[in-house]
């Protein structure tokens, strides 16, 4: 499809919008033909929002849509951190639970202003490895941060991710060791945002940019720090039962972490998602430990607009 010009104050300049009037009222059009060796040919079409795209892993580019102003943000989050496993002692008067691991900060259905034409770069966190090596000392890795960023408009956004969570200073005779959970990710908004005006969405029709609320908040223009995992810490007298502590929730609470180690059942703590904390492990069922588990991986989910 070609470009289209007209005539501005003597120069000419590309269109972005055209209107015609039908039945003596100006409205935006859709499409424009004109022949070409007896065919018609599109010369110009309105910009309409692209397809969502999810990033999940990994680093790389992609360009901005030459038409497009905008770039909205569905849903971004840090990565989550991972947890550590329950601790089982010899005569120490007590056991141990692994705290949760903490979550990522987000943004949710924001809109920010970028160059059309221009490189945005991006890098998503991945989740907080569990806790490794004695069981009385254990610090779980926390998650990595979730970034975006444009050739020509500068960092848009960084959200860090959850801490991973810790047991640290025990030994199998005692003491007991010191509990920490996951801490919050932090978010840096550096971009525009954009909080009024219309667009073409992808079924033709003009909307609000302020109609946007599809993502995990379910409101417009969200975005914030994550949330700490939980902690029981220890409980009392010797071979007494724990669960873990569950993972913090990312999204402001939408996306839940995951489960800690439940009392009384073998099952490890759960895996984080979408930013969100891993579970911790419990102590003490069947005279044994269950174990911590990885924070879920950040993520970035997007499309292009033309904001009016």
């Amino acid at each position: 499809m070609a470009n289209t010009y007209g005539k501005v104050s003597g120069t000419f300049q590309e269109a972005d919008q055209v209107y015609g009037k039908v039945s003596g009222t100006w409205e935006e059009v859709d499409e424009i033909y004109a022949k070409d060796s007896g065919t018609w040919e599109l010369v110009f079409s309105a910009f309409e929002a692209t397809s969502y795209v999810t990033l999940s892993s990994g680093s790389g580019t992609f360009a901005v849509p030459d038409q497009a102003n905008a770039i909205h943000i569905q849903a971004a989050v840090g990565a989550g951190g991972g947890s550590v496993d329950g601790a089982d002692y010899d005569k120490a008067g007590g056991e141990s639970s692994g705290a949760g691991g903490g979550s990522g900060a987000y943004i949710s259905d924001k809109v920010f202003s970028v160059t059309g034409g221009e490189t945005l770069s991006y890098s998503i966190g991945s989740g907080g490895a569990k806790g490794s090596g004695s069981i009385y000392n254990q610090t779980a890795s926390g998650g990595g941060s979730t970034t975006l960023s444009g050739s020509t408009s500068g960092s848009l956004f960084s959200l860090t991710g959850g801490g991973g969570s810790s047991g640290t200073g025990g030994g199998v005779q005692g003491p007991l060791r010191t509990n920490t959970a996951g801490t919050a990710g932090s978010a840096t908004i550096s971009g525009t945002a954009i909080t009024s005006g219309n667009f073409r969405d992808s079924d033709g029709t003009q909307k609000a940019v302020t109609s946007n609320t599809s993502g995990p908040v379910g409101t417009f223009n969200q975005s914030g720090s994550g949330a700490s995992g939980s902690n029981p810490g220890n409980c009392g007298g010797d071979n007494c039962q724990i669960g873990g502590g569950n993972g913090a929730a990312s999204y402001a609470g939408n996306i839940s972490g995951g489960a800690g180690s439940p009392v009384g059942t073998y099952t490890n703590g759960a895996p984080g998602t979408r930013g969100s904390g891993a579970g911790g492990g419990g102590a003490q069922y069947a005279s044994n430990k269950t174990l911590g588990n990885s924070g879920g991986n950040g993520e970035i989910k997007y499309r292009f607009l033309k904001v009016n």
